[in-house]
């Protein structure tokens, strides 16, 4: 049988991502092989991503790779995935999850005094510690996981915001300072998890996926991106959610926040039909609990 081949970005943690996912299926007895992509987002570290374009611009590339037949199958972290995936392709595998939290590294928060610099890239991460924290200095960070580490404690930056999941997936779990309960600091959409896309014709590849999928991973951010969808793809507003499933039963758990963390929004739903549990808690906190109000909202 050739091989298969899956697409992925080539910085450190998604290679990591993309040979976890490799050995998995070897260990099932299907062989596959890295095809390694430059896309836009790694090129271009000294823009942000906002400039950039947001969300998607680490994923298109990797897409475009699958859509043209250069491979067999899309590797992304889940978090960097537009909303809405493209005509042709389908979300099909999600392997097990590892933690969605997010982690401060360079101190913890009881030891960041009054105006401490931290430093994120997202502007998720900078609404949810200003509104915890409104006397920090948030500051924006880009480049790859080992060049963000290294800004803690480096020029006047006293902390930096990253995924536990990175974090755990690179060997650097020793330098978490604090680990941010998701319960108040909500995840970004797919946080933790990877996602796998196939063309939507290969249904033999997308049965040989089956075999390392985690069902209830895939329900759970099916949930987060229905969610992400229903505010729309263009929205700049700071949000986030995530979902857990047991057995048929999800648990949702949503916020959106002024871009300054000044004023937030936030609730949980439950259901068994995870696209119509995301839009229902979107619609809920914009329409209903009033986040189509908060300063920087915009679609």
């Amino acid at each position: 049988m050739t091989a298969l081949r899956l697409a992925t970005r080539r910085s450190p943690l998604a290679l990591v991502q993309a040979a976890s996912v490799r050995d998995r299926l070897l260990a099932r007895g299907v062989d596959a092989e890295l095809v390694h992509i430059d896309t836009d987002g790694d090129r271009r570290v000294d823009v942000a991503l906002e400039t950039l374009g947001g969300q998607g611009v680490f994923a298109v590339e990797v897409q475009r790779a699958l859509l043209d037949g250069r491979a067999d199958i899309a590797v992304h972290s889940a978090k960097d995935l537009p909303s809405a995936t493209p005509e042709g392709l389908t979300l099909t595998c999600v392997p097990e999850r590892r933690d969605a939290a997010d982690v401060l590294v360079g101190r913890s928060l009881a030891g960041l005094g009054p105006g401490a610099t931290v430093a994120t890239g997202s502007p998720r991460r900078r609404a949810l510690l200003l509104e915890r924290r409104p006397d920090f200095n948030v500051v924006g960070l880009r480049g790859n996981m080992a060049t963000r580490l290294a800004t803690a404690g480096s020029r006047g930056v006293d902390a930096v915001i990253a995924a536990a999941a990175a974090l755990e997936r690179l060997g650097h779990q020793d330098m978490v300072a604090e680990r941010l309960d998701p319960a108040w600091f909500v995840p970004q959409v797919g946080q933790g998890a990877i996602a796998l896309e196939v063309r939507v014709d290969e249904r033999s590849t997308a049965a040989l996926l089956d075999a390392i999928n985690d069902r209830a991973a895939l329900r759970a951010l099916t949930a987060e991106r229905a969610f992400l969808r229903e505010l729309g793809a263009g929205c700049s507003i700071p949000a986030g959610a995530y979902a857990t499933c047991d057995d048929e039963t999800i648990s949702i758990s949503g916020v959106m926040l002024a871009d300054d963390g000044a004023r937030s929004v936030r609730a949980t739903m439950v259901g068994d039909d995870p696209e119509h549990l995301g839009r229902e808690l979107a619609r809920r906190l914009r329409d209903d609990e009033g986040g189509s109000t908060l300063t920087g909202w915009r679609v």
